[in-house]
């Protein structure tokens, strides 16, 4: 698993898994609940993870979509 997005933004997250997901590419939220636990005060930032072999691929959809 490669991390492709650090985040607090849980909108961005969404976005970028919907945009990921509509091109055939799973992705992982990590850290979601421990984020959520310590109250959202953005001590722990969300990570967004895909499959090593996906990252390129992942990564050209980011950059494309002006999110990267």
């Amino acid at each position: 698993m490669r991390i492709i997005e650090t985040t607090n933004d849980p909108v961005r997250l969404s976005f970028i898994a919907a945009l990921l997901r509509d091109a055939g590419i799973d992705s992982l939220v990590l850290d979601n609940h421990t984020s959520a636990v310590e109250g959202s005060i953005g001590a722990i930032p969300r990570r967004l993870a895909v499959a090593s072999s996906d990252e390129p691929d992942a990564l050209r959809i980011l950059h494309e979509a002006g999110l990267a």
